[in-house]
């Protein structure tokens, strides 16, 4: 079962200028799902230095106070690396339905980043949803989670 059918997710958003028209529509969707939504920023799409939106997006994953994150920029690239600096996070830049399958699957990712100017906004929204009804499979992939975790 998926995990969008089971309970109302909270979800925190953090993006730059390039991912601020991707962020919005994802929102949209996520609302129209019944799930909440805190947007760190940015609100416009003015040139921004990205990290100062997504490590707090990161940080609200990593303390709990949302389920998930997501966050996005032109490529995607260094918001990934901004989010896997805060403790805790395991976020996944997913550029197709497999790819986001696997990072929930097998990395159990907890933020996922996605590239603006490299996917299309149905296939963003698509692998919001992927990714939101695959189940972490655990098993051999839990030691794994553990030593990034640790």
């Amino acid at each position: 079962m998926s995990e969008t059918n089971n309970k109302v997710l909270s979800f925190a958003f953090g993006s730059d200028h390039a991912g601020f028209l991707y962020k919005g529509a994802i929102k949209e969707h996520l609302h129209n799902l019944g799930h909440q939504t805190k947007d760190f920023g940015t609100f416009s799409e003015e040139p921004v230095d990205y990290p100062e939106f997504i490590v707090p997006a990161a940080e609200a994953v990593a303390n709990s106070l949302v389920d998930y994150g997501i966050v996005l920029g032109g490529s995607g690239n260094g918001e990934a690396m901004a989010a896997n600096k805060v403790k805790g996070v395991r976020c996944a830049l997913c550029w197709s339905l497999e790819t986001a399958k696997l990072a929930k699957q097998h990395n159990n990712a907890n933020v996922l980043a996605i590239g603006e100017r490299q996917i299309s906004k149905d296939l963003a929204i698509g692998i919001i949803d992927t990714w939101l009804s695959t189940e972490f499979e655990g098993g051999r992939h839990e030691r794994r989670i553990q030593m990034l975790d640790s």
